[in-house]
Parts: structure tokens; sequence; C-alpha cells
């Protein structure tokens, strides 16, 4: 079970890994790259999987918030990353989730399962992995 700090300004200075995480998923539901990129190392690195349209890994925090959610709001109309359930081991977060959203080129809607796995350390986030059914997110892509 995930302890949120009682005062909302204790859980915007927590370095527990699953405040961190969630003040991510925060920041990119507000469309906060600042915020966002706030919650990463200065040497992180994120790795989309294979067969994502965005598949590779990203390193620092304007790499990963140019090469991935600059690139995501471009092709996709209201991205939203639902943050479903958090597992917690030590630095580890995994967080299953959601993807949904509406492709732009071709009006599709998207909404697949997704799982992402990180890694924090001394309150920002070191390590990313996201996995999904890839198959969904290109069916949503094509016309």
């Amino acid at each position: 079970m995930i302890e949120i700090p009682r005062s909302e300004a204790a859980f915007a200075q927590s370095e527990a890994p699953a405040d961190v995480v969630r003040r991510l998923y925060l920041a990119s539901a507000r469309g906060d790259l600042g915020a966002l990129r706030a919650t990463l190392a200065d040497d992180v690195e994120w790795t989309e999987m294979a067969g994502f349209p965005l598949a590779g890994t990203y390193r620092t925090p304007k790499g990963v918030t140019g090469g991935v959610m600059e690139r995501l709001a471009a092709e996709w109309e209201e991205w939203t990353v639902h943050d479903d359930r958090y597992v917690v081991s030590g630095e580890d977060v995994v967080v299953l989730g959601r993807y949904t959203a509406v492709h732009k080129a071709t009006g599709r809607p998207l909404a697949v399962r997704v799982v992402h796995h990180f890694t924090v350390r001394g309150g920002r986030i070191v390590r990313f992995e996201q996995f999904t059914d890839t198959a969904l997110v290109r069916d949503a892509m094509t016309p």
C-alpha cells in the first residue's frame, strides 16, 4: 500500500519512490513538462519497448520529454496514462495502468493495458521501462 504524506508540501518534497512516480504521473496529466523533468535524474534511462512507435532508450530529462511526451502530444489527442495500481519493493516501483487516447491522423481510439517499471534513487527516477501491447497501438495508428 502506498502511504501518501498528509500535507501537500510533504508529498511534494518526499523522496519515497512511489511518491516520486506519482508526481511524474500528476505532472504528465497536467501537461507540466518542467515538473515532470524534475522527477527525473540527470542521467535517466527511459526505455519505450520495441514495437512501440517511440521505441528506444532516451536519456536526460529534456531527452525524455522531447523524445516521448512532446511527440505523444503531437500525434495523439488526450493521451492519458491511468496509474491504477502500484507495487513497491525498495527502489523499484511497478505501476499497472492503461493508456487511453485518440490518434490524430486516423481518429481511432486507443485503450490498452500497460506496465511501467521505475527505479528511483535519491528522490529521482533513474530508470524506466515500458511494457504494453504494441499491436493495439499500431492498430489505432493504422487507417
